[in-house]
């Protein structure tokens, strides 16, 4: 263990209030620290719990295990499917258990768990705590009749410690914690241990391109732009709009903590402005972290998706966002086609001309001059990442510093001397930059920015395919050929932007099914010699030909000049074959030659330098794996700056002072990059200089109980005068108060209702009921809604479901619409309520469904507080619900009957359901047959004039008759 982690483990055990909140910097190994309890954990003390790590962290808790004492036990988990004789027996085992808190604090409240043999809990995420938490919930039932139980959480996100008012100290009171532990990166014992002996550390600043640092500045200038309209609704504390702020995630949940009170009250475009800056700040992002072709492909998603209600769209500089990112990917060269051939420094460079290939279409352009002296010309650029040439020249330089280090180690033959020779390690933003990067190393860049680039071109024909699938077929064809790669192209005189707009659309087309149509024959020509093909798919051949000289004569790596000027000369016999009208058979046959050669050398090429590149390993920090505990790499490369990874390798190499290590940051300079990774340490350090004050200023009372100031109105001291105007009663003697119960249903747990109604001082009884959420006498049944809830209900219609099975079996039906605390207290402004009602306004939804069911009734509740109380009045004068009669509502019985069904008292449910579902019968007139006939039986039986006296008209009774008397359908 590192010292500074002794000191931290050493402090909370020597501690003497039973626990402790531990807050160190982000990377500092929490997993090393909680597996460290772990082991120094005895089966005597009793049972420890360790509250629902996440997954990551519980992988990482037992690796560490495993590592530092093979024989430890490892701790087993409690999950739903473990039954409770079985969860009873490992409450009792004295040993380290995962449980998820739901389970937990239903077996509390069910008395399953031996609280006297409870040693402590471990919170590993403290920073995600509220005072109505699941986990305060738990504490407070432990604490209420095990005092010697600890408690020890656990936080790394110190940033997310200071959001709110004292929410630390709030967390440590619900939390019956009175000492506050602070580690950050700054404190003297961390700092000196980690910097003892350092790794070698090279920072490299790559320069962003023209067109990337074009499309940064315009982002910047919308995001700065959006801000300024932001701060202009006077809605938002100024302070907090700031770009740096907007750089990262918190900031949408600043800017929403200020916003959801008076939500329903904003106008389009301040709703709009809060969702236009987080996209801007995935531009921002994605721009450094993806490759030209893919924030291309997101920024057209963007334009589809946002281009009617977005603001930042229409800001000043939005457009440059749009016309650079596609100027890293292509261009387009207006001019006719004899220029364009005729200029040598175009002819070198990858394109694609859609030519004509179709014999009508041909016919058709002959006779119109102006179509002939202009056409487009699709010109490919497909911009690489700056980095990856930088990622490449970093992994052969590390190969040949091993190559001089084992060279120096034979020729003085040092014994003992360890080579450098561990694995590389790349850190990456996520997955998917993990694999492209891998592709760049294994391929080629060129390979690899081809295959997005086609992967692009093939999305726009899909998306056109689709459209016309899904749109009428026209009488009169509006163009033809563009799936064929030709391209009807007006004059440039005549033409305008937006025409201009639509032939770059149809010659991205074109160049798409030209692509589709070289992977179609490369599939049919895979096992065949000779073939003969026509004269597009020969056309389709040069264009891929200009496409392979062009990759040749850009790579780095050359092998030689003799197969370029083969390839050149035969290049020229192509060409002069198709001039003179030569065999194009026999020309696209040399053509597949050469491209075969091309293709081989560059393969032949890129396997000799993958031969001399080290071994690699790809890790994507999104994942959060102990890769460095586990890979043990000697150099790595950090391709996307991380403070929480940087602080991971610091504490590795304070773990491993032995071993060498080289870090390699990949900076873009001038970039957002850059500043984020800086600003993201201000950030930190400023959450612990606000966690130092605050520690300064707390006053936690010693005998504190976890329960907050106001929250009982029950155990506050009652008015002396009240006090006196009872005296006269029995001497003052007050009434016993039995203790309220609520029946609540096991899912409910999730949510922080129960929590509040146990501060309350009311008794909760978890139990699995068919109907309703909360029992809260014989008679009443609530039925609690979220309104996240309340609108996903109505749309699968769930809801009418439940509300019919509360009005068969309870006598007070309730619906209990609950909003949150700092959210609005409003569905929509008043001036959103129409006259009308309209199936998607949830208002008619509401009124429809009171009208359906007159015996429901719906409270309005502003918070779970607000929901206790309404409890409190409900409850007043109401007997106690009974806990098996609960359990028993809706469920059928081994006769098939329902217990305190009200119409099954007297009728049989199902037939009644049945009988109302005739053609015939209405709601007037069932009544009235079920009290004519005992049973459908009967009522089949019943003659036309029978049938009309009991419903009412011969025109019903005519309408039964006849379905009851029609022939079906049979096979025979």
């Amino acid at each position: 263990m590192l010292q500074f982690h002794e000191q931290i483990i050493t402090d909370l055990l020597e501690e003497d209030s039973n626990g402790g909140l531990v807050i160190i910097s982000s990377g500092l190994s929490l997993a090393s620290l909680i597996s460290s309890l772990l082991l120094l954990h005895s089966p005597s003390q009793g049972t420890l719990l360790l509250l629902s790590p996440s997954s990551t962290l519980k992988s990482h808790i037992l690796h560490l295990l495993h590592q530092s004492d093979p024989s430890f036990p490892t701790p087993a988990e409690i999950t739903a499917d473990l039954p409770a004789p079985s969860r009873h027996s490992l409450y009792c085992s004295g040993e380290a258990v995962f449980i998820t808190p739901r389970i937990l604090i239903v077996d509390l409240l069910m008395s399953r768990v031996p609280t006297s043999n409870v040693a402590g809990i471990i919170i590993p995420h403290a920073h995600s705590l509220t005072e109505t938490s699941t986990e305060a919930f738990i504490v407070r039932v432990l604490k209420s009749v095990n005092k010697n139980a600890y408690v020890r959480a656990f936080s790394d996100k110190p940033h997310s410690m200071i959001s709110g008012f004292a929410k630390a100290e709030r967390i440590m009171k619900s939390l019956f914690i009175k000492k506050l532990h602070l580690w950050p990166r700054f404190q003297v014992f961390v700092s000196q241990e980690l910097e003892k002996d350092p790794s070698v550390v090279v920072d490299i600043r790559v320069p962003l391109t023209k067109h990337m640092a074009g499309i940064q500045k315009a982002i910047i200038e919308v995001m700065d732009a959006c801000l300024k309209e932001m701060r202009k609704t006077n809605k938002v504390d100024v302070e907090d709009l700031t770009l740096e702020n907007g750089l990262f995630k918190s900031f949408d949940e600043i800017v929403r903590r200020q916003l959801d009170p008076i939500w329903h009250t904003l106008g389009k475009k301040t709703k709009q402005l809060v969702s236009d800056l987080k996209t801007l700040r995935k531009l921002l992002d994605y721009l450094v972290r993806y490759d030209a072709v893919s924030f291309l492909k997101y920024l057209d998603t963007l334009r589809v998706s946002e281009s009617f209600r977005s603001v930042w769209i229409f800001a000043e500089s939005s457009y440059k966002i749009f016309e650079l990112a596609k100027k890293r990917a292509y261009r387009f060269v207006q001019s006719n086609g004899a220029n364009v051939n005729s200029n040598s420094k175009r002819t070198t460079k990858k394109r694609r001309k859609p030519d004509g290939e179709e014999n009508h279409f041909e016919s058709a352009a002959a006779g119109s001059s102006s179509t002939n002296s202009s056409s487009i010309v699709l010109e490919e650029v497909l911009e690489e990442a700056p980095k990856w040439k930088v990622l490449f020249e970093i992994l052969l330089e590390t190969n040949e510093e091993r190559k001089k280090a084992s060279l120096s180690v034979e020729e003085h033959l040092l014994v003992g001397t360890e080579l450098d020779d561990g694995i590389v390690l790349v850190a990456c933003k996520d997955e998917r930059s993990c694999m492209q990067l891998e592709d760049c190393i294994t391929k080629s860049s060129q390979k690899v920015m081809r295959e997005e680039w086609e992967k692009y071109l093939l999305s726009k024909v899909e998306l056109r395919e689709a459209q016309a699938r899904n749109k009428k077929k026209p009488k009169d064809p509006k163009g033809f050929g563009i799936l064929d790669g030709v391209v009807p192209v007006t004059s440039a005189q005549s033409a305008e932007v937006s025409g201009i707009s639509k032939q770059e659309h149809e010659a991205l087309l074109a160049a798409a099914s030209e692509i589709r149509k070289m992977a179609k024959n490369e599939n049919t020509e895979d096992n065949a010699e000779d073939i003969a093909v026509t004269e597009g798919n020969a056309k389709g051949r040069k264009l891929r030909t200009r496409k392979g000289r062009q990759n040749n004569k850009n790579n780095h790596n050359r092998t030689g000049t003799s197969k370029k000027n083969d390839y050149a000369s035969e290049h020229v016999s192509i060409e002069n074959d198709q001039t003179n009208g030569a065999d194009h058979g026999t020309a696209d046959r040399i053509c597949q030659r050469v491209l075969q050669e091309n293709d081989q050398m560059n393969d032949d090429t890129q396997s000799k330098v993958n031969k001399a590149l080290p071994p690699l390993h790809f890790y994507a920090l999104e994942s959060d794996q102990p890769v460095l505990d586990i890979m043990q790499p000697s150099v790595i490369i950090v391709y996307h700056p991380d403070m929480t990874f940087v602080r991971q390798i610091e504490v590795y190499k304070a773990s491993n002072p032995s071993k060498k290590l080289k870090v390699y940051f990949l900076f873009y300079e001038e970039s957002t990059e850059v500043q984020k990774f800086e600003a993201s340490i201000r950030r930190e350090n400023g959450a612990f200089e606000s966690l130092i004050r605050q520690k300064s200023l707390m006053m936690i009372p010693v005998d504190q109980d976890g329960r907050c100031v106001g929250l009982n109105p029950s155990l506050e001291p009652q008015p002396s005068s009240l006090q006196n105007s009872i005296t006269r009663k029995a001497g003052g003697r007050k009434d016993v108060d039995k203790q309220m119960q609520i029946i609540v249903d096991m899912r409910e747990f999730m949510s922080s209702l129960p929590n509040v109604l146990h501060q309350k001082g009311m008794r909760i009884i978890p139990v699995t009921l068919e109907v309703g959420d909360y029992i809260l006498s014989p008679l009443i049944c609530v039925e609690r809604k979220s309104i996240q809830d309340l609108f996903s209900s109505f749309t699968s219609g769930r809801l009418y479901h439940q509300v019919e099975t509360m009005v068969r079996y309870y006598r007070i039906p309730v619906l209990l619409i609950e909003f949150s605390q700092d959210k609005s207290f409003s569905f929509q402004s008043s001036s959103d309520i129409g006259d009308d009602v309209t199936p998607t306004n949830i208002i008619s939804k509401l009124s429809l469904l009171v009208l359906h069911f007159p015996r429901l009734r719906i409270i309005w509740s502003r918070s779970l507080h607000a929901t206790a109380e309404i409890f409190f009045s409900l409850k007043a004068n109401q007997d106690e619900p009974d806990e098996t009669k609960a359990m028993r509502i809706g469920v059928p019985s081994e006769d098939g009957f329902v217990e305190n069904d009200v119409r099954a008292e007297s009728y049989n449910t199902s037939a009644v359901e049945f009988l109302r579902r005739l053609p015939g019968v209405t709601d007037s007139n069932y009544r009235a047959i079920m009290d004519g006939c005992n049973s459908l039986a009967e009522l089949v039986l019943l003659p036309v004039d029978r049938l009309a006296e009991l419903m009412g008209g011969q025109k019903a009774a005519r309408t039964l008759r006849d379905f009851l008397d029609a022939k079906y359908p049979t096979l025979l």
